[in-house]
């Protein structure tokens, strides 16, 4: 599958770049994507959500009033989770959520999003670029040039650059990565995706281990 290399300003370079088969059109697994989306959500939870019972509340433990002839209920401590300032019932305790995805499937469910996107047109190839000194405006004027100023998009780069970064840091709706950094998340979320020539590279490096 051959797709048009685009500069920086939207226009074609007159180039064109071999998709590969085996990351780009294979047969989507869904079940895949979703197995990895779920974990990828579930690690981005710390865990760390705590609420104290009623014996790790400090209190007395006295009798705070007699059994019989108030009444009122029965009361044995000023802890009970009935009263304010007492422990709570079945409150939540610190979790691990991380999950544990076999890497096969977690590549298959990589070729399967971006199998996706590539049929659905939502998949645009750019030639590498820079910018001069970090800026937003200019960020903005490369996603208008590719049409992309009102949608969600994910740029991968091949390495990391900081002037692209910075300049796309203030924008909601746009995100840039590393091929390294690319995940199945990413992705489907994301309404298109932006591919410098060497970010492809290293995906289809990535992928095809």
């Amino acid at each position: 599958m051959k797709v048009a290399v685009l500069d920086i300003t939207g226009k074609e370079t007159g180039r064109k770049v071999d998709l590969s088969d085996d990351v780009f059109a294979i047969e989507p697994n869904e079940h895949a994507i979703y197995l990895d989306v779920k974990q990828y959500l579930a690690h981005q939870r710390q865990g760390t959500h705590k609420a104290k019972e009623r014996a790790e509340i400090a209190g007395s433990t006295r009798k705070i009033k007699k059994q019989k002839g108030t009444g009122t209920a029965r009361a044995g401590s000023i802890k009970s989770p009935v009263f304010r300032g007492g422990g709570r019932i079945f409150g939540p305790r610190p979790k691990d959520y991380t999950q544990k995805l076999n890497k096969n499937v977690k590549r298959l469910a990589r070729k399967s999003a971006l199998s996706l996107k590539s049929k659905d047109n939502a998949l645009v190839v750019v030639e590498d670029f820079n910018f001069e000194a970090p800026k937003t405006k200019d960020f903005v004027a490369f996603l208008t040039s590719l049409g992309l100023e009102n949608k969600k998009s994910l740029v991968v780069l091949g390495d990391t650059n900081n002037n692209v970064y910075l300049s796309s840091r203030n924008l909601e709706r746009s995100k840039v990565v590393t091929s390294s950094q690319l995940n199945t998340y990413g992705i489907v979320n994301a309404n298109s995706l932006v591919l410098t020539e060497s970010a492809l590279e290293g995906i289809e490096s990535n992928l095809k281990k």
